[in-house]
């Protein structure tokens, strides 16, 4: 009897034993975490075909598991990028604020506040509705100029710092005419001599100065209506503005 115990107990120990065995050999192993640069390899691969979340799940394993690897600041500018082109704005501006906070210094640290800026230009509104988007695609326009004057999209930046400022006054002036047209003639000057002050370089001087005017006559300034219309036909006669400036002095009234 106790060679059969015997035997029963080690039957037992060999079975649990290899039970084991099995299991362990059926457990999947984990996947293996690629090196940086064929991480970054598929990533732009990926990028390139139009296949972004794939490129993402790329550049973030770089930046969470490679964080000190050299291409770990350019995956964290091409996650951006990848919301950027996918046309996921607010989560591309997330990234690229967070490329600047971290990498402000990068030798693409220019390219990324260009890409940052024009995450803010490229949701312009029309007039009629709020400009705050302009004002913010502005600001980080004027960042980049300052802080990259030798950046090769300084030039570009430069243009759209004006088209920024131009929306922003014509916002002003569309406004002021409603305000005017509402029986708010002091409403109006105050913003349309804002226009003159802060954006006295942009397009719609001319009819900032004929409105102007015409709040003027309504409000009894004939004299200085008068100069503002002298103004508007001498230094700006070819435009609509100009032109409707002469007529209005041929008969103020």
């Amino acid at each position: 009897m106790p060679d059969v115990r015997r035997t029963l107990v080690i039957l037992v120990i060999v079975g649990v034993l290899g039970s084991s065995s099995g299991c362990a050999y059926l457990t999947p192993q984990p996947t293996p975490i690629l090196p940086p640069a064929e991480l970054y390899s598929k990533g732009e691969s990926d990028l390139a075909r139009g296949r972004y979340e794939d490129a993402r799940t790329s550049f973030r394993t770089i930046v969470e598991r490679h964080a000190n690897a050299s291409a770990a600041p350019r995956a964290r500018f091409l996650i951006g990028e990848a919301f950027y082109r996918e046309g996921e704005f607010d989560k591309a501006i997330k990234e690229f604020d967070a490329f600047m906070a971290f990498y402000p210094r990068h030798q693409i640290a220019d390219l990324v506040q260009f890409r940052l800026a024009m995450s803010y230009y490229d949701q312009l509104k029309p007039i009629e509705q709020d400009q705050g988007l302009t004002a913010k695609a502005l600001e980080q326009f004027r960042k980049l100029v300052k802080e990259y004057p030798e950046s090769r999209y300084a030039t570009d930046a430069l243009a759209k710092i004006d088209i920024c400022r131009g929306r922003i006054a014509q916002k002003e002036v569309w406004v002021a005419n409603y305000y005017f047209t509402q029986g708010n003639p002091g409403g109006a000057r105050q913003r349309l001599e804002n226009v003159l002050k802060e954006y006295p370089r942009t397009l719609v001087v001319p009819e900032t100065l004929f409105l102007l005017a015409e709040v003027n006559f309504h409000e009894g300034k004939n004299p200085e209506a008068v100069n503002l219309l002298r103004r508007l036909s001498s230094e700006y006669p070819h435009t609509e503005w100009g032109r409707r400036a002469a007529q209005r002095l041929r008969s103020p009234n």
